[in-house]
């Protein structure tokens, strides 16, 4: 048990520290022109990955890596031409995806990126707030509402060090009280609509907020909180104990159902995934880099690579 434990620890101390450099990625033009080009057949390694989610309505799931946007659509995969930053407190959203990170290195815009967003699937991106200041890691935001829950870690302009929202999409902002949160926060997930619910997957285990984030009740027990994802019904949750596990929350009635998970071995799910236009397309992706997508809730994983 102490061996797989030490494990967990290591896996999340690289997932915090994967991607944080200055630089990052290939040589290429910012801003593509040709939209209709600006995805390009990727069959090299999918690693370093800071994030994943549907972004838009083009039936694309999104990895966030250290260089750049991969993309899984349709059985195929896909990488973008150019804009290879890396993204950091990745989202995807219903118009596309919001993000901190580093610009890639040939670049003009500012390091670190603060927040931006973008509609066009990474083809252009916009400052939303802290451009040239910070690099969120833990960051969420809501999937309709755009919403945005994150941990500050040092001061900047506007904000303390700590926990913050902002219910306009980053025009304003205020502190989280955040009581009952414990343990180092390794991720955060809001609710797609309603943000009074908000969880955070920390070295404590995953906590729950239904007010906002002024308090905080903890799901599990003795295990380390990996990965959570909100839908409209559900909060998906995996933490890891003596083994990975994948939860489903119901919110209606707090029903909590353990699910089927493909084989991993001395593995954790480091991002968890569901499809907003089918209610069964769940993707996670692992510590080690493995890509698993499941069509039927879960029942059955298949390797996306």
């Amino acid at each position: 048990m102490k061996k797989k434990r030490k494990l967990a620890g290591l896996l999340l101390a690289g997932l915090a520290l994967t991607g944080c450099s200055t630089e990052s990625g290939t040589a290429a033009p910012e801003n593509q022109v040709a939209s209709e080009t600006f995805e390009v057949p990727f069959d090299g390694e999918l690693s370093h990955v800071h994030g994943m989610g549907y972004a838009g309505n083009d039936g694309g799931l999104y990895f966030a890596s250290h260089s750049g946007l991969k993309i899984y659509r349709e059985g195929k995969w896909l990488e973008t031409a150019g804009n290879f930053h890396d993204y950091m407190g990745f989202n995807a959203v219903d118009e596309g995806f919001f993000t901190s990170g580093h610009p890639s290195a040939n670049s003009d815009l500012p390091n670190p990126l603060g927040i931006q967003r973008s509609n066009d699937g990474g083809e252009t991106i916009e400052e939303v707030a802290f451009e040239g200041e910070t690099d969120f890691h833990a960051m969420a935001v809501g999937y309709n509402s755009h919403d945005i829950l994150l941990v500050n870690p040092a001061k900047n302009s506007l904000l303390e060090a700590g926990i913050h929202r902002s219910g306009d999409a980053g025009k304003t902002w205020g502190p989280v009280k955040a009581a009952g949160l414990t343990g180092e926060v390794a991720g955060l997930a809001i609710h797609p609509e309603d943000s009074e619910y908000m969880a955070a997957a920390t070295s404590t285990g995953i906590h729950l907020s239904k007010d906002a984030g002024a308090n905080f009740q903890k799901l599990t027990e003795e295990e380390m909180g990996t990965a959570a994802a909100f839908t409209k019904k559900h909060l998906y949750y995996a933490s890891f104990g003596t083994a990975a596990t994948l939860m489903k929350y119901t919110i209606e009635n707090g029903k909590v159902e353990e699910l089927k998970l493909p084989e991993m071995k001395e593995d954790a799910i480091a991002f968890i995934a569901q499809n907003p236009a089918d209610e069964l397309e769940l993707a996670i992706y692992t510590f080690r880099g493995d890509a698993f997508l499941s069509k039927d809730g879960a029942q059955t994983w298949k390797s996306m690579r």
